[in-house]
């Protein structure tokens, strides 16, 4: 059987991966059939680079993704692409639909990375306060 998944490249802390068409019982970083594109993990935001014409082919040819390459098809807009296709759409509405999606991600994105470091702040806050009123008893 067919997989999308991640394969490791890179250094000792400082991953990159190749997301490829590979057979299951294949290892991590083996063989592959195919190279479809690639997810660097260490830049703000994350790079993703997929050509979505090949990764559509192998999802209708019946390739099973790994839980993190679905998600990565998903924030790029492969899987949007390929409903719209099944669905008829014209390629100009699908440009447009797919760029949309790209860009309520990407909102997503810093947002979420906001409030994450509006929470630490106030957490740090928190246990400045509490350690200030234990010293003064």
């Amino acid at each position: 059987m067919v997989r999308l998944r991640l394969r490791r490249r890179g250094r000792t802390h400082d991953p990159f991966y190749d997301i490829v068409a590979t057979d299951s019982r294949a290892k991590r970083d083996g063989r592959f059939v195919e190279r479809i594109g690639y997810y660097n993990p260490m830049t703000q935001p994350s790079t993703i680079s997929i050509d979505h014409a090949r990764a559509i082919y192998w999802i209708d040819v019946g390739a099973q993704m790994s839980d993190t390459v679905r998600n990565i098809l998903y924030y790029d807009g492969v899987l949007l692409r390929r409903a719209l296709q099944r669905q008829g759409r014209l390629p100009e509405e699908i440009e447009q639909l797919v760029a949309e999606h790209r860009e309520r991600v990407l909102k997503r994105y810093w947002r979420n990375k906001e409030k994450r470091a509006e929470r630490k702040h106030r957490k740090a806050q928190a246990a400045n306060q509490e350690a200030g009123s234990e010293t003064s008893e």
